[in-house]
C-alpha cells in the first residue's frame, strides 16, 4: 500500500451525519462486508501465537475444560436434589446419607476446578495483554522504521497510524481469547442441547431462537460505530495536537505570552463535546435496543421454566430434573447468546484490528536494490543531472526544484544559496535519497544513486537539518547516536563534540557528557538554542562521512560563532565533499563554489568572486544584506 494521493477522489463525509444513520452504501452493513472483517482472523491468531505460543495454547486447553463445567455442576446439583430426596424418604437409612455428602463433595470439587480454571486463564489472559501491546506497538514501529520520508508528510498517512496505535494494540488478545470463548461455549451449548432434547426437543429450539435479535443489533451497531471511528481519525488526532500543545515545554512560553491557553482549550472540548455526542447517539440506542431484546429472551426463558415446573408437578421428571432441566434451558439460551455475542464482538473487533494490518500492508518505494554499490573514496562526487521533483499532493504548487543540474567534486564543498522555497533542502533530501527524484538522475561517483545500498549510502553521509532533533538523553547519547555503533565509545564523543565546539558547553554541565538533556526526565538540563546546536552538529562530526551536509544548523548561532563554525568545518572536511547551507554572505563565501537557486531552478553557479563579477541574483542578495549591516 502506498501513501493516498492528493489528486485522488476522497468522499468527506459530513460531520453532522457521524454517530447518525447509516445513509449511504459506506455505512450500509452486508453479509460480505462481515465476511471481509472476519478474514484477518487467522492473521490474528498467527500475531498471538507467534508472540507467545505456550500461553496460547494454554489458554485454548483453559477455555475449553471450562466449557465443561456449568454442564458438570447441573448435573452434580440434580443428582444432589434427587439424592436428598431420597434421603428425607427413607429417613437416612442405607447408603442415602453418604450418597448425599457424595454429591456435596462432588458440586464443590466442581466448583473449584472452575474457579482455578478461571484463574489460570485469567493470569495467562492478562500476561498474553501485556505480551501483546509490546508485541503490536513493536511491529508498528517497525514498519515506520521502513516507510520512507513521504509517508510522515502525508495526513492520511497519520490517520491509518492513530488508528493502528490506538485501536489495535489491545484487540488482538481480546480476539484470541473470544475465539476460544467460541470454542468453550460451544461445548456449554453442546452439553446443554443433549439435556434439553432429552426432555423435549422444542425446548432446545426455543432457547436458540430467543438471542438472535440481540445479535443482529449488535452487529449492525458495531457497524456504525466502527465508521464513526474512522472518520473520527483526523479530529482526534487534532485533540492530540492541542493536548500536546498545552502540556508540552516546547511551546508552553509561546502560549502563554500570546495568552493562547484559553483558545486552544476551547478548540479541544468542542471535538471532545463533539465525540461525546456521537458516542451518545450510538451507545443510548444500542443498549436500550440491547435490553429491550433481552426482555424478550427473558420472557421465552420463563416459558420454559414454567412448562418444566409443571411437568415436575405431574410427577413426569424428578425434583432433581426440575433443576435439571431449566438450568439446561436457561444455560443453552445463556450458551448460544454468548456465542452469537462472541461473533458480534469477534466482527466488531475484527474491524478494528483490520486498521493495523491496513498500516502494516504500507510499503516503501525507496529501497535499496537486491545487489547495491557501497560509495567508495575519501569523498564523493555528485552529479544532479536535469533533475526534477515535485512533493506528493502539493502538485497544485507545482515542481519544488525543476530541471535542476550541477555537480559537486569529490573533496569539493559547495554551498547552496536562495530565499525561502527555492529548493535547497530539497536538494538535501534528494541527495540523502529520503526522495527520488520524478525526473532526472542524481549520480553518486558516476553511478544513479538508485543503485546504492541505502543503509550504506546513508551511512557515509552526515546530516544536520535546520530543524535538526533535540533528543532528551544524555549529552553523550546525542552526540553518540550519529554513530550508533560507535555510541559507547567516549573518545569518538569527546572528539566530535570538540570539533562542533559542543565540548565547552557540555563542560559546564552537572555531570559532564553523563547529565542528562531536556526537561522532560529527572535532573535533566535544558539549553539554549546555540547550545542545542552545537551539540547537533557534534552528531555530524561523529559521523565521519565521506559527504557532510549542514542545513543551516547554526541560525541560532550569532555571526561570529557561526563564521567560526564553518571556518573550522572546511578545515575538519578537507579532503571530504561537503554541501552547507546558509543565509550569511560571510560563511557562504567559504565555500569552493556557490550554487544560487530561486524559484526551484539554478540561476547562476561559481565562486565568491566570480558570481560578484557577473552582477546577477548572487550579487544583489549579498548588496543587500551587505547593506543590512552598515
Amino acid at each position: 500500500m502506498h501513501p493516498p494521493h492528493a489528486s485522488q477522489s476522497t468522499k468527506v463525509p459530513r460531520a453532522d451525519r457521524l454517530g447518525g444513520t447509516a445513509t449511504d452504501a459506506e455505512d450500509r452493513l452486508t453479509a460480505e462486508k462481515i465476511i471481509i472483517a472476519f478474514r484477518s482472523l487467522p492473521r490474528i491468531l498467527q500475531l498471538v501465537m507467534k508472540a507467545q505460543p505456550f500461553f496460547t495454547i494454554s489458554l485454548a486447553v483453559l477455555y475449553v475444560l471450562q466449557g465443561i463445567i456449568p454442564a458438570a455442576t447441573a448435573y452434580a446439583v440434580a443428582q444432589l436434589i434427587n439424592a436428598v430426596v431420597i434421603a428425607v424418604k427413607v429417613q437416612g437409612r442405607g447408603d442415602t446419607t453418604s450418597l448425599v455428602i457424595d454429591y456435596v463433595i462432588l458440586q464443590f470439587a466442581i466448583q473449584g476446578a472452575g474457579s482455578l480454571l478461571t484463574t489460570l486463564s485469567n493470569i495467562i489472559q492478562q500476561l498474553l495483554q501485556e505480551r501483546m501491546s509490546v508485541t503490536v506497538q513493536m511491529l508498528i514501529m517497525e514498519k515506520a522504521n521502513t516507510l520512507d520520508l513521504a509517508f510522515f508528510e502525508d495526513a492520511r498517512f497519520y490517520d491509518t497510524l492513530q488508528r493502528a496505535q490506538n485501536e489495535a494494540s489491545s484487540r488482538p488478545t481480546g480476539m484470541v481469547t473470544q475465539t476460544f470463548g467460541v470454542g468453550r461455549t460451544i461445548v456449554t451449548f453442546i452439553s446443554m442441547v443433549l439435556i434439553l432434547v432429552h426432555l423435549a426437543w422444542w425446548l432446545a429450539l426455543l432457547a436458540l431462537i430467543a438471542p438472535i435479535p440481540a445479535f443482529y443489533a449488535n452487529i449492525r451497531y458495531g457497524w456504525w460505530g466502527y465508521q464513526v471511528m474512522r472518520r473520527q481519525s483526523p479530529e482526534r488526532r487534532a485533540m492530540t495536537y492541542f493536548g500536546q500543545l498545552m502540556t508540552t515545554d516546547t511551546y508552553n512560553k509561546e502560549i502563554k505570552l500570546f495568552t493562547l491557553g484559553d483558545f486552544f482549550i476551547a478548540r479541544y472540548r468542542t471535538l471532545a463535546l463533539g465525540f461525546y455526542d456521537q458516542a451518545r447517539r450510538i451507545l443510548v440506542p444500542r443498549y436500550l435496543t440491547s435490553f429491550v431484546l433481552g426482555m424478550i429472551s427473558l420472557v421465552m426463558n420463563g416459558g420454559i421454566y414454567v412448562y418444566v415446573a409443571l411437568r415436575a408437578v405431574a410427577g413426569a421428571i424428578q425434583i432433581g430434573g426440575l433443576t435439571l432441566y431449566t438450568q439446561a434451558a436457561l444455560q443453552l439460551g445463556s450458551s448460544f447468546q454468548t456465542l452469537l455475542g462472541t461473533v458480534s464482538d469477534t466482527y466488531e473487533n475484527n474491524l478494528y484490528i483490520n486498521t493495523l494490518f491496513e498500516f502494516l500492508e504500507y510499503t516503501p518505494h525507496i529501497a535499496s536494490p537486491a545487489t547495491g554499490r557501497v560509495p567508495e573514496g575519501e569523498g564523493l562526487a555528485v552529479e544532479f543531472r536535469h533533475v526534477t521533483f515535485t512533493y506528493p499532493g502539493r502538485e497544485h504548487e507545482g515542481p519544488a526544484i525543476r530541471d535542476v543540474s550541477f555537480t559537486i567534486e569529490a573533496g569539493e564543498a559547495v554551498a547552496l544559496v536562495g530565499g525561502n522555497g527555492a529548493g535547497k533542502t530539497t536538494i538535501v533530501k534528494l541527495l540523502t535519497r529520503l526522495y527520488d527524484p520524478d525526473a532526472g538522475m542524481i549520480l553518486i561517483n558516476g553511478h544513479d544513486i538508485r543503485e546504492y545500498d541505502l543503509p550504506t549510502l546513508r551511512a557515509r553521509v552526515g546530516v544536520i537539518f535546520q530543524d535538526y532533533v533535540t533528543y532528551y538523553m544524555t549529552a553523550a547519547q546525542n552526540i553518540g547516536i550519529g554513530r550508533i555503533d560507535q555510541i559507547e565509545d567516549h573518545q569518538q564523543v569527546v572528539g566530535a563534540a570538540a570539533k562542533s565546539g559542543a565540548s565547552a558547553v557540555i563542560e559546564k554541565l552537572p555531570e559532564g557528557y553523563a547529565t542528562m538533556l531536556g526537561k522532560w526526565f529527572s535532573g535533566g538540563q535544558q539549553l539554549s538554542g546555540g547550545e542545542w546546536q552545537k551539540i547537533a552538529l557534534a552528531r555530524a562530526f561523529m559521523r565521519d562521512a565521506q559527504l557532510l551536509i549542514l542545513d543551516e544548523p547554526t541560525s541560532s548561532l550569532d555571526p561570529q560563532a557561526e563564521y567560526e563554525v564553518f571556518t573550522h568545518f572546511r578545515e575538519l572536511t578537507a579532503g571530504k565533499s561537503a554541501v552547507f547551507i546558509s543565509h550569511r554572505f560571510s560563511t557562504v563565501r567559504l565555500a569552493n563554489r556557490i550554487i544560487v537557486l530561486e524559484h526551484g531552478q539554478v540561476q547562476e553557479i561559481g565562486t565568491h568572486e566570480e558570481l560578484l563579477a557577473r552582477a546577477g541574483r548572487y550579487a544583489e542578495l549579498f548588496s543587500l544584506q551587505a547593506e543590512a549591516y552598515r
